[in-house]
């Protein structure tokens, strides 16, 4: 009996009941929806970079992906026909943050329990003390950004800039973060993971949620981030899934950005990469992890890569991507696992601006169903997930198993 939890982040299937009160610059998130945006983009022909026709995902839809999508929000798409062989739900987040702390803790089982830190979308944006305090321990004279922006644009922006200064990049975005992009060689990966570490709990103290080293290589209109990123994030302030898991004699594994983002703690031991590779690690793990072991993984890249950058194509194929890689991993599932395919927000690639959005997601469970678990709470997949391994659960959550 052994437990895999799996976030496609940022895949939200809409209707949020709160989205109005969450924006991307002066526009709310009403009506967002990244997978049904996508699907009449794909529909429609307005999606075929790398790919064409319809949205394609006959594993996903088989565990009721389109089902949870009608009942989060029944405007966007026909009523589905295709038999489902899984149990299936729409989840709905309660914490007041549209990022990836917020709802990883929360589908762990803890609603964040505070207002998080964020930075004025003005130029300059950090306080003029944050400013001193991060050349202090960069050893530099100044800054670059020091505005909201996204990753790729300020690397274009400023990275020619910073191999002449030696200045680090600094900038955030509408979620509760404080990134540095830096050069891994002109600056020194080292350096850049030292000074985010170090300026890390200065960052925490004014509840900004995470701190992100962005490294990138290349030279001045070929810039490339690399996968060496690294979260430095808030330690949950209560015990969550990991924990208990942990707590209960069990092994935890951790796949892609779990680590970082639960600052290690109840996690045993961690895999890294792209998504490519994060895949080879959860097949790996799918034969050899322990008895009653839990395995939670985050696969970033439908975020990173194309939600961010409003890439609905490439949103597409990596969908299309990650349904036939689980096309060849749901047969080696034994008898009494649970694997849970979820998502911690949405970041509809059809929307204006850069930033994540409010979305209800989908709950799919393979190894129990078919069956309408209806809407369910983040917290409730925690739960759920304990309820398997025998593991006694803590916080609001109720196991829909």
């Amino acid at each position: 009996m052994r437990a895999f939890l799996v976030v496609m982040d940022s895949v939200g299937i809409g209707g949020a009941p709160d989205a109005a009160t969450f924006f991307n610059g002066t526009t709310p998130d009403t009506g967002a929806n990244t997978l049904a945006h996508i699907a009449q983009a794909c529909a429609e022909g307005r999606a075929e970079d790398g790919r064409s026709g319809p949205l394609t995902l006959p594993y996903l839809a088989s565990l009721g992906l389109f089902h949870a999508a009608h009942l989060a929000d029944g405007t966007a798409q026909d009523t589905p026909n295709a038999a489902v062989l899984g149990a299936w739900g729409a989840a709905t987040e309660i914490s007041l943050g549209k990022d990836t702390p917020s709802g990883h803790w929360e589908i762990a089982g803890l609603p964040v329990p505070w207002d998080w830190g964020y930075f004025p979308d003005t130029v300059p944006a950090f306080p003029a003390d944050l400013t001193s305090k991060t050349c202090e321990l960069a050893g530099t004279s100044g800054i670059l950004g020091n505005c909201h922006g996204s990753g790729t644009d300020m690397i274009d922006r400023f990275g020619a800039d910073h191999l002449e200064t030696g200045h680090p990049i600094c900038y955030t975005s509408a979620d509760s973060v404080f990134q540095i992009a830096a050069h891994e060689e002109h600056f020194g990966l080292e350096r850049l993971l030292k000074l985010c570490q170090d300026l890390a709990p200065t960052l925490h103290a004014m509840k900004v949620g995470r701190v992100i080293a962005r490294p990138f290589v290349g030279e001045p209109g070929n810039f490339s981030r690399t996968t060496n990123r690294r979260d430095y994030a808030i330690l949950p302030p209560e015990p969550v899934l990991t924990n208990w898991v942990q707590e209960a004699g069990h092994r935890v594994y951790g796949i892609g950005k779990i680590g970082d983002i639960f600052s290690m703690s109840g996690i045993d031991e961690v895999r890294k990469g792209s998504d490519a590779q994060l895949m080879t690690h959860l097949a790996d793990l799918i034969e050899t992890a322990e008895d009653n072991s839990l395995t939670f993984a985050n696969f970033v890249e439908f975020d990173s890569l194309y939600g961010h950058r409003r890439d609905i194509s490439g949103y597409a194929r990596h969908l299309e991507w990650f349904d036939d890689e689980l096309g060849k991993l749901l047969s080696r599932l034994r008898p009494d696992d649970l694997l849970v395919i979820t998502a911690d927000h949405g970041n509809d690639p059809s929307w204006t601006g850069t930033d994540h959005t409010r979305e209800r997601v989908p709950v799919l469970v393979a190894g129990r169903g078919p069956a309408e678990l209806g809407h369910v709470a983040f917290t409730d997949i925690a739960a759920s997930v304990a309820a398997h391994l025998g593991v006694p659960a803590r916080g609001p959550g109720r196991s829909f198993l």
